[in-house]
């Protein structure tokens, strides 16, 4: 086995010899995303929208779910698979933008993902705004040879275009269902403004459509999942799907179905587009009516084990003690997207996992000394931001007050400069030193200073998940994509933990 980021400097992917070969994948012609781009965030404007004048999606999901019903889907949207006691299956998140540290991705997952049985995507099928004209280079082609189905959640990305092209594929449906007939909202209404400003589906070029979807046409790639949420009973666990939609909530009506598809002993692992414990904190889902989505999963009769979550680009773990028993709360959210930083969580203590149990990938100084080599470039000071990965590790370990997780190969002083540069790139520190700014800083950080494009060079410090199920445990393990062809060849296990299922 190879080293991973926790053993070596090369085993993050730092100094790689040899770059990979993910770019012989890529199409000829990748377009950079960038959400530095006010076009992009024009077009992304629905969250916004939401937020402001109120939430349609619970209306247009709900018509969804109908019309899926009624072509044929099983009313309690139940997907049942013929995997023996023993299978596995894989997770990304938040996959497609399209371009290099996406397909950095592929190599490496197409070599852990061998005798899986599925696939699943939780959270941002596609970047910026899901259109179904951007599923050829961002979904057909970079998974064509993964010979078996790929599920999926959708996340607020999938949501900037009401949902249509993610029914299209993982559901087989056709373009998006027309509004409900509403009166005509009064001028300056909240309704009003949401109607004017709303971006609406834009008419797919079906040739080119059609032609992408022959990229994962054989036979064993199909499944036809019966709307954006969903349950998988494979082997001895169920799957369950939910869409948190575009401000990481649940209707009411998906809520009930949640609550009831939850019920039995059979144990249960959660797929969301929206982590419970994320950079630290909770953030338990609620649920329009009442009660929240963690509640469900707290449920001991619900025998929860494990919830997954997208939406945040990189990989965390909180193991958290609920009723004597522990719920594996992870982030799995590294699957393409440019990388959100680590080292901006603070030293963790939340119900009751502190940093001892804690796990992340990228460490906290990798992502350190990334963004500061980043804003060195884009700044055009490298000599004041760059820290290398030792400078980076020996600021992040003294300002949170843990041992370095990588072993120094020497002593490191950290002097005035690498604390102004961990600070200015809003590096977490301990909850007893200035509790009060950590929260805004921290949140001013994540929206002004992350990398806003994908377009930089290796190391991407990308990550996917595998779980192998028996009857006793599921085995869960990160690997990591990099970039660098030393990852590809022999991707490297970043975290692991094996889940009693008894």
């Amino acid at each position: 086995m190879s080293d991973s980021s926790r053993d070596t400097v090369e085993g993050a992917g730092w100094n790689a010899a040899e770059r990979g070969e993910y770019r012989l994948l890529l199409p000829g012609r990748v377009e950079k995303l960038s959400w530095l781009n006010p076009r992009t965030l024009w077009a992304a404007r629905n969250g916004v929208v939401a937020s402001w004048f109120g939430d349609p999606t619970g209306r247009t999901r709900s018509r969804w779910a109908a019309r899926q019903v009624a072509a044929g889907a099983p009313a309690d949207r139940v997907i049942r698979r013929s995997e023996g006691d023993r299978f596995s299956f894989m997770v990304l998140g938040d996959t497609g933008e399209g371009d290099e540290s996406q397909y950095a991705v592929v190599p490496g997952f197409l070599k852990v993902s061998q005798d899986t049985s599925f696939a699943v995507i939780a959270s941002d099928v596609i970047y910026p705004v899901g259109s179904a004209d951007d599923y050829g280079t961002k979904f057909f082609r970079p998974y064509q040879d993964y010979p078996a189905p790929v599920y999926a959640v959708p996340g607020n990305h999938d949501w900037y275009e009401d949902l249509a092209g993610f029914m299209r594929v993982f559901c087989d449906d056709a373009p998006s269902p027309e509004p409900e007939p509403e009166p005509r909202p009064r001028p300056l209404t909240r309704a009003w403004l949401r109607a004017l400003l709303w971006h609406r589906p834009r008419p797919a070029d079906e040739a080119a459509f059609a032609e992408a979807r022959k990229l994962r046409a054989a036979p064993g790639q199909q499944a036809v999942q019966p709307g954006p949420y969903w349950a998988i009973d494979a082997g001895p666990v169920r799957i369950v799907g939910i869409d948190t939609g575009l401000l990481g909530t649940l209707d009411a009506e998906q809520g009930a179905w949640l609550r009831e598809v939850s019920r039995g002993p059979r144990p249960k692992i959660l797929v969301t587009g929206s982590p419970l414990y994320v950079d630290g904190e909770h953030h338990p889902c609620p649920i329009e009516g009442g009660g929240t989505v963690d509640d469900v999963v707290r449920d001991p009769a619900h025998r929860y084990v494990a919830a997954i979550g997208g939406d945040i680009h990189n990989y965390q773990r909180y193991p958290v003690e609920v009723d004597g028993r522990v719920v594996q709360y992870v982030v799995s959210g590294g699957g393409g997207a440019f990388m959100h930083a680590t080292h901006t969580i603070p030293r963790v203590s939340v119900a009751n996992v502190t940093e001892r149990e804690f796990r992340c990938y990228p460490l906290r100084g990798d992502s350190l000394a990334f963004y500061s080599r980043l804003y060195g470039r884009r700044l055009r000071l490298p000599r004041f931001f760059a820290l290398t990965e030792a400078e980076a590790t020996a600021v992040v370990a003294e300002r949170l007050g843990v041992p370095p997780v990588r072993p120094r190969t020497g002593p490191v002083r950290v002097t005035r400069r690498m604390r102004l540069v961990a600070s200015l790139l809003g590096a977490g520190r301990r909850p007893d030193r200035n509790n009060r700014l950590r929260l805004p800083v921290r949140k001013l950080y994540t929206r002004l200073f992350s990398p806003g494009s994908a377009t930089y060079s290796p190391p991407f410090f990308k990550s996917f998940l595998r779980l192998d199920v028996t009857p006793q445990a599921v085995r869960l393990r990160c690997f990591a994509a990099t970039g660098a062809r030393a990852q590809e060849v022999d991707p490297p296990v970043e975290d692991e933990v094996v889940i009693p299922l008894v």
